[in-house]
């Protein structure tokens, strides 16, 4: 196998988050839940932690999801579902593991995510996987802000976290 075809099939593994990025149905969504998932199974993270990792997925995102527009001739293909995995990431940091946290996290980063607030419109122009990731990260960190804000004023109290 070529160094070339090497690289395509990684990019397309990772960008596609396994291949879940085919799925006929939301694959955006998809991506969304398989981060929440995972989050929730594994031991709960610190923020610093957490925030290292999503750094490093963050630019393994742009790398894969570059490469998949070259393979592909599209920019922001939507079989790309990593940048959602990297968002949902970006939503949970340093957010109580909570099934109410978690479940409202889900459906503001979707929220977000679809709308686009600006930046996060304009932040889709950049040039290849920057643009891919980067609105996607925007959407998580206006979950994030959100929900932290939220659990300040009012959840901490009913949830009793």
């Amino acid at each position: 196998m070529t160094q070339r075809k090497t690289n395509s099939t990684l990019a397309i593994a990772i960008a596609t988050t396994a291949g879940s990025g085919f799925f006929p149905v939301a694959p955006g969504t998809v991506g969304s839940l398989i981060a929440l998932v995972a989050l929730w199974l594994l031991p709960e993270l610190s923020w610093p932690i957490l925030a290292v990792t999503v750094s490093v997925f963050f630019f393994i995102g742009v790398w894969s999801a570059s490469e998949c527009e070259k393979l592909w001739n599209r920019h922001d293909p939507g079989q790309v579902n990593w940048d959602e995995v990297v968002g949902m990431m970006v939503a949970l940091i340093g957010l109580p593991n909570h099934w109410i946290v978690y479940l409202s996290a889900f459906f503001l980063f979707r929220f977000f995510d679809i709308i686009k607030p600006q930046p996060a419109n304009a932040s889709q122009k950049l040039p290849g996987g920057w643009g891919v990731m980067s609105d996607d990260v925007i959407a998580g960190i206006y979950t994030n802000v959100l929900l932290q804000l939220l659990l300040i004023l009012f959840l901490k109290r009913i949830l009793h976290i």
